[in-house]
């Protein structure tokens, strides 16, 4: 018989762990609670104790100063919570020795006696408290230390230059000449293609309304867009705009920014749950998606893939919602920088070592469509305080507008491609079946995004460099002629 006084350590409930783990809250980009239906995150924790300064470092180039101390603070916890295994033993062992003669008592066994069940039922019920305890103080620290590391970008790409300048890669076309600059706005007006004024009194500033041949424009340029992602090997997906928030925090984007900014729509609840909802907890947030990477990353949560779909390259048009459109000034005039826009995202999964060629593949639709809308544009490695939580690698292509030459010599961002490594698919437990010789094993896919096209800033870019202002009109380019019905130059309406 076990004296359940000597058995049974005097267990304290982690007075030490337990200041750990209550931290404070107040981090501007702390990743959102996460409801019951969220995919299981799988983030390589032990890279994370095993490489502390890599990771500190990488948040200290990136801007993340909120959580440079995260990977040292999981090294505590993980520390604390091997101290409660080590404390926990012997009431573990005693509990699995009570279940098993108990068990063995159920069962007549012989050496067991019907006397021994009511004292061993009283230890288990001493120990219950005890492993409760025990049960619950394990289950904070891995959610503690599961947060922290959610937190944390994406260790930076070999390529990226550190600190705040780009590198320079290369140009596309040639830069135009033109004496006389005239901004997109005053174009849209002269032209009745734009209606900022009726936008502000429906919804407000950084809306607007695309009138006549600006709507054809939008749509001509999606249909283009598309048509060379397709042959480049795309697939067409239609995603849906708005998401629940813990897809798009597991894809690195959060409704604030570093610096406390809001950056997303985020979308009330109706009371009534569905029946996937578990009844303790309220309807799970929405948000409205800032790009189709989102969906299309959320489009494999919680599968499996065969390593022979891959490579799997989609595209597709969705509106994109952004909060933050800046301060009003030259950098967010006109269509420039505003709330809603249609755009063109290319998105891929790929195993790893494939990331390079499907970047490029990318930026080789990106460059293709540019150089074919006559947009002088330069090309640039972005720093790694450019890049977001999930990318290693971003290279920005920017195109020239006139108007704006007060400002970065005229250029603005009209895309952008990512490698985003398995940061996405590890927070989103889409998993890859890799088979080879007598061996199979589960990894994690590789994921690359990429814009195709954003509407409002081409469509700025080729109303100002295709503005002819001695015949006051504005030239399409001939790729785009297939989808204006007839139109190739858009001229003043006559006075109605």
């Amino acid at each position: 018989m076990i004296a359940i006084h000597a058995a049974v350590p005097r267990f304290k409930p982690f007075a030490t762990s337990a200041s750990i783990v209550r931290r404070s809250s107040s981090h501007v980009n702390a990743v959102p609670k996460r409801p019951s239906i969220a995919p299981k995150l799988s983030i390589d924790i032990k890279h994370i104790r095993q490489n502390p300064d890599l990771y500190t470092k990488t948040c200290i180039d990136r801007n993340y100063l909120a959580q440079k101390d995260n990977p040292q603070r999981i090294i505590q916890l993980f520390k604390a919570w091997k101290q409660l295994q080590v404390d926990a033993r012997d009431a573990r062992r005693q509990n699995n020795h009570i279940q098993d003669r108990l068990g063995s008592l159920r069962r007549g066994e012989a050496g067991t006696t019907v006397d021994e069940q009511d004292h061993l039922l009283l230890q288990a019920e001493t120990l219950k408290p005890i492993l409760t305890r025990i049960f619950s103080t394990e289950a904070e620290l891995d959610d503690e230390i599961e947060s922290l590391a959610a937190e944390l970008p994406n260790l930076t790409n070999e390529e990226t230059p550190i600190g705040e300048e780009p590198r320079l890669l290369g140009y596309i076309n040639e830069r135009p000449k033109i004496s006389t600059p005239v901004n997109h706005v005053d174009i849209g007006k002269h032209l009745d293609l734009l209606d900022f004024a009726a936008a502000s009194t429906t919804s407000g500033w950084g809306w607007y309304f695309l009138k006549n041949e600006g709507a054809l424009l939008e749509q001509a340029l999606i249909q283009y867009a598309l048509s060379v992602a397709t042959r480049h090997g795309f697939s067409v997906v239609s995603p849906p705009s708005m998401v629940y928030s813990h897809i798009a925090s597991a894809c690195g984007f959060q409704p604030r920014d570093q610096g406390g900014e809001q950056q997303s729509y985020m979308i009330s609840q109706p009371e009534k749950r569905s029946p996937f909802e578990s009844e303790h907890e309220g309807k799970p947030e929405m948000t409205l998606a800032g790009t189709a990477e989102i969906p299309f990353a959320g489009m494999k949560a919680n599968t499996k893939m065969e390593e022979t779909e891959l490579p799997l390259q989609i595209v597709g048009a969705s509106r994109c919602y952004r909060a933050e459109a800046g301060a009003r000034g030259i950098d967010t005039k006109g269509l420039y920088r505003v709330h809603e826009f249609t755009k063109v995202e290319m998105f891929s999964w790929i195993t790893k070592g494939k990331e390079v060629a499907a970047f490029e593949s990318m930026l080789a639709v990106q460059k293709e469509i540019l150089q074919s809308l006559d947009l002088h544009c330069r090309i640039l490695e972005m720093p790694s305080t450019d890049l977001g939580a999930s990318a290693s690698r971003k290279v920005d292509v920017e195109a020239f507008f006139p108007s704006r030459r007060a400002k970065d010599d005229g250029y603005g961002e009209v895309t952008s491609a990512s490698i985003c490594t398995d940061y996405q698919t590890r927070r989103l437990n889409t998993r890859l079946k890799l088979t080879s010789p007598g061996q199979t094993k589960t990894d994690f896919p590789y994921t690359v995004n990429g814009t195709a096209l954003a509407v409002p800033r081409v469509l700025a870019a080729l109303l100002e460099n295709g503005w002819d202002e001695e015949q006051r009109a504005m030239r399409i380019p001939r790729v785009l002629h297939d989808w204006m019905h007839g139109i190739r130059t858009i001229k003043k309406k006559p006075d109605r």
